[in-house]
């Protein structure tokens, strides 16, 4: 334990504080009154207990932090029973979910060791998570349908920052990944919300043209990758900051590069190749490549992390389809730091991306007057998962194709055309 004040003094106090007041100004927008839900690794207290400052100044109503610990999840695949394997906490999940029926705000620090169940059976791993999916789709369908304002954020957890820094002291990674955190999430900056305020607009700018383009799919082409992603029915491509269907208006991810719409879940045919690691709950999943037939996933390879990625595309019949495809130039400022954070929230950024699994019922015209019946019959897709993994890099050209078939050129060598 007497490392942790040295850990503390590698990370500046004043970007924290601006992090933590961005979250709520910015990411959340939390307004008079409303509650807040937080998760969070333990690593990540300091953060908590500036985010709950910011959030009690801007208004909140009560703000409630449930943490996760690396010990006591490793401490359950070392001497757990093989039942424990298929349970999860339903009972919380509901109560997150009646909290947003309510009119909680939700927020997710991210910062979770990647590496830290890569020693574990990989089949307890993927029963695991299948339980975890199951239990968590009450919630999940409450963010994924833009129900309330939401916003995921991360901290520099040690055991991540000695991920993306092997060879540095942990106190000088973490130092160094702090730094890549605030740079990414724009608070490093002497005004942070007017910075935020600059980039939506051209996050804006860049959606409202592939929404004027009303493109019927997109053709993906480089090393490994040949891929024709259809769109779906009356998409909506969207970037930056979101409405939710409460009214405010949030930034769900800091940092974002994106501007993302939905695919048709029938009509994605191709192979594709993956250009960075996915991390998922503690595993890291490499070289990703998959073939699709009809919108589904008939083939599926990894150099790492094979068997895991099999199970999570055994979840159920929406894993194997698409619910995102996601714009990011390859000069995007996660991608020119040159650094693999091995974290979704981050390597997204740095890429073009798909998602598996659940689509976001918010990209479409007129999302939220959209039953559930109308969002599949536009061809979203519906699932227990929603896992993004990076497509994107300075060798993929992607052409839009307009229903006559002609084609515009979107992307040329990641950059955008």
């Amino acid at each position: 334990m007497t490392i942790v004040p040295n850990i503390q003094t590698a990370i500046d106090p004043h970007k924290l504080e601006k992090l933590a007041e961005t979250a709520v100004k910015v990411g959340l927008r939390l307004e008079q009154g409303q509650d807040l839900v937080i998760t969070a690794p333990l690593a990540a207290i300091p953060l908590v207990r500036l985010i709950t400052k910011h959030a009690y100044m801007a208004g909140a109503g009560l703000v409630s932090t449930f943490y996760s610990d690396e010990e006591t999840t490793l401490a359950r695949y070392r001497y757990a029973p093989d039942a424990s394997f298929d349970k999860a906490s339903g009972w919380l999940y509901e109560g997150m979910a009646k909290a947003y029926d309510n009119g909680a705000a939700r927020l997710a620090i991210a910062g979770d060791n990647p590496m830290m169940l890569a020693e574990q059976d990989p089949a307890k791993v993927a029963r695991a998570n299948k339980a975890n999916s199951i239990a968590y789709k009450p919630a999940l369908e409450k963010i994924a349908n833009f129900d309330t304002n939401w916003n995921i954020t991360s901290y520099p957890n040690p055991a991540w920052a000695k991920q993306v820094f092997p060879d540095l002291p942990e106190e000088v990674a973490v130092g160094k990944l702090a730094d890549a955190i605030f740079a990414a999430s724009r608070v490093d900056v002497a005004d942070p919300i007017a910075a935020w305020a600059e980039h939506n607009a051209n996050l804006n700018k860049r959606s409202t043209w592939l929404n004027g383009q009303r493109f019927a799919s997109l053709h993906f082409t480089g090393p490994g990758t040949d891929l024709t992603i259809g769109l779906a029915d009356e998409h909506e491509w969207h970037g930056g900051a979101s409405t939710a269907k409460n009214g405010i208006t949030c930034n769900p991810n800091i940092p974002t590069e994106e501007v993302f719409t939905t695919p048709h879940a029938l009509r994605v045919d191709g192979y594709v190749s993956s250009t960075k690691p996915l991390s998922h709950q503690g595993t890291l999943i490499d070289n990703i490549q998959v073939k699709f037939e009809g919108g589904h996933i008939v083939e599926a390879k990894a150099s790492r992390g094979e068997e895991v990625l099999n199970k999570v595309l055994d979840t159920d019949e929406g894993a194997r389809r698409l619910g995102e495809v996601a714009l990011v130039p390859h000069s995007s400022p996660i991608s020119a730091s040159g650094i693999l954070f091995y974290n979704t929230l981050f390597d997204e950024n740095a890429s073009c991306h798909i998602a598996l699994g659940q689509c976001y019922s918010k990209c479409f015209l007129n999302g939220a007057s959209l039953s559930q019946d109308d969002i599949k019959a536009k061809g979203g897709n519906s699932s227990l998962i929603h896992i993004d993994w990076m497509i994107g890099s300075d060798k993929v050209d992607i052409d839009g194709i307009r229903p006559d078939g002609s084609r515009v050129p979107v992307m040329r060598k990641g950059e955008w055309a």
